[in-house]
């Protein structure tokens, strides 16, 4: 399970983050493309974009679903 305290600074504020579990599998990268992106000097995945509609919404759930190092989370700053 994600912790929003190991979430990355890359991301962007809102529900969605990535933290230092990530092992830069490409998956939510693959899933929400318009959402994730990569940190490529130190390789990980972070949230560059909030959800802003129901499908990217279902696409972040998809990735945060199958995640295989639960590294995504969805309770993070909603500021």
């Amino acid at each position: 399970m994600a912790n929003k305290a190991e979430k990355y600074p890359d991301n962007a504020a809102g529900k969605f983050y990535c933290d230092t579990q990530c092992i830069d599998c490409d998956l939510c990268r693959t899933t929400a493309p318009a959402n994730f992106a990569r940190n490529e000097e130190k390789g990980y995945s972070y949230v560059f974009k909030q959800a802003e509609s129901p499908e990217e919404e279902a696409l972040c759930r998809q990735a945060l679903e199958e995640c295989p190092v639960e590294a995504i989370g969805q309770d993070g700053d909603t500021e």
